[in-house]
């Protein structure tokens, strides 16, 4: 059948992967709102709550939000403008969409493919957005869900029947997913009977385990995908 949409993650797949220390990002974060005794006290609160969190997503598939995540450590903070201001600008030199991108996506809806995300992520739509309109691809999606918005993180299933439900796709066959993750991205997405793309990068051996199933196709760089979609 032939491809009529293409869905990617973003994190490690539509920016560049970077690994980056939570700990240090929570202290930037409370350092520009809290009094300096109170910051280490307040950054392994809102970490902690993080990753317990993340640990929710891993073992039941389900979304959180950063709201729970204050709601959660219970800091001494608010989830205000001004912070949510400061939470992106930390996050920005992390958040830069990889220079392929613009001509990946054009390329694909110049093919008449739709272009879709579906993102594990604790930020709102807003915020995202927001990155891609600072990096002028967010007129080149047709549809994006992030797990923020719904009760479901990746791999379940519903969350990739929203993805395509954002980008009025309805049969798996004619999708396909690209994202990092050999259990979030790939086995989810070939579980529900889309094709998968796996991208490639230093620590992607991190996130496997056993038993999962392959992607059709594995590539390093998203300069790299187009011939396997047009081989579709």
């Amino acid at each position: 059948m032939a491809v009529k949409a293409v869905i990617f993650d973003w994190g490690g797949t539509l920016t560049p992967w970077h690994d980056i220390d939570l700990a240090d990002m929570w202290r930037a974060v409370c350092t520009a709102h809290l009094p300096a005794d109170a910051v280490e006290k307040a950054a392994a609160a809102l970490l902690a709550a993080e990753l317990e969190l993340w640990r929710r997503g891993e073992e039941q598939q389900r979304s959180a939000t950063l709201a729970e995540i204050f709601e959660l450590a219970d800091a001494g903070l608010e989830l205000t403008e001004a912070l949510l201001e400061t939470h992106f600008e930390t996050w920005t030199p992390h958040t830069l969409t990889d220079p392929a991108v613009p001509g990946l996506f054009r390329a694909l809806r110049d093919r008449g493919i739709k272009v879709g995300v579906l993102s594990n992520t604790m930020c709102g739509r807003d915020w995202h957005e927001r990155v891609f309109a600072r990096d002028d691809v967010l007129d080149l999606l047709d549809g994006a869900v992030y797990s923020s918005e719904i009760p479901w993180t990746k791999p379940h299933a519903e969350a990739f029947r929203a993805a395509m439900d954002a980008v009025g796709v309805t049969d798996p066959a004619s999708c396909v997913f690209v994202g990092d993750r050999p259990y979030d991205d790939v086995h989810g997405a070939k579980s529900l009977g889309l094709r998968a793309v796996q991208i490639h990068h230093q620590t992607t051996h991190a996130f496997t385990r056993p038993g999962l199933t392959p992607p059709d196709a594995l590539i390093h760089e998203l300069d790299e995908l187009l011939p396997h979609i047009d081989g579709w």
